[in-house]
């Protein structure tokens, strides 16, 4: 018996027991809040950065439902493209992704891709070649293709109590965020083109400046964001402090 088979089996003895109407769609288990602290479920959604499209082989490519549907939330069953034979197995949990380029073109050192992390999901069901999944919390709607990753839980930084100068002549620059966002706040997550081979390291803290290009004049301060992930390029940082809304191509200085 398939998956899809299997499933429906059990909608429908649900339905007999409970004598409820005929199940139209296979609808997911209503999903558990999930009990975790929003601090970690926000950074568990934050942006990342890629420099070649990630590879795609595990994805999600349906639903249940008797119509084409593109994008999901909790309480969907989702397809995965992959089942007993790749290792998948009941009670896995996965990252669900998505690459999305700066420019509408191919990605690349000169067109990065910010990784969109749209949810994670837990394996409900396997056959050896599919298996469907519910989503545990959505950072945002699931979209078909969307690719998947393995899971696990980020950890807070610990937040230097040290605010050493900002380093002068050494500016990164903001890049980018989630779904393309150019325009940033406190609490908000984005990129930056600085990394540990910058001496950046998790935790620590930038400041954020703005070039009015007015002659003779120094750098506007916007705001101050702390480093929660780390890679050699580049750097995922949170907005701690905001004067005003800092956007992409502003300035940022390391303190240290």
């Amino acid at each position: 018996m398939t998956v899809q088979a299997k499933v429906a089996a059990s909608l429908v003895a649900a339905a007999v027991v409970g004598s409820v109407l005929p199940v139209l769609a296979q609808r997911a288990p209503a999903p558990d809040p999930v009990k975790l602290p929003p601090e970690v479920l926000s950074l568990a959604c934050a942006p990342k950065l890629s420099f070649e499209a990630p590879p795609t082989p595990i994805r999600v490519t349906g639903s249940q439902e008797s119509f084409v549907h593109r994008v999901f939330g909790p309480g969907d069953l989702i397809t995965i493209n992959a089942g007993s034979d790749n290792g998948i197995e009941v009670g896995q949990e996965y990252y669900t992704r998505r690459a999305v380029p700066i420019e509408r073109r191919a990605i690349g050192r000169d067109n990065p891709a910010t990784i969109r992390t749209t949810s994670w999901i837990r394996i409900w069901a396997v056959d050896d070649e599919m298996s469907l999944a519910t989503i545990t919390h959505a950072c945002t709607g699931v979209e078909l293709n969307d690719f998947l990753e393995p899971f696990s839980l980020p950890t807070e930084p610990a937040i230097s109590v040290l605010r050493p100068k900002a380093q002068r002549g050494n500016y990164g620059r903001v890049m980018t965020g989630n779904d393309s966002r150019t325009i940033f706040g406190r609490d908000d997550y984005f990129l930056v083109d600085r990394g540990s081979d910058h001496g950046v390291s998790l935790g620590a803290r930038f400041v954020i400046y703005r070039d009015n290009r007015q002659p003779e004049n120094f750098l506007f301060e916007l705001g101050e964001a702390v480093v929660v992930e780390v890679m050699p390029e580049w750097s995922a940082l949170r907005g701690t402090v905001s004067y005003d809304a800092f956007r992409t191509g502003d300035y940022v200085a390391l303190r240290k």
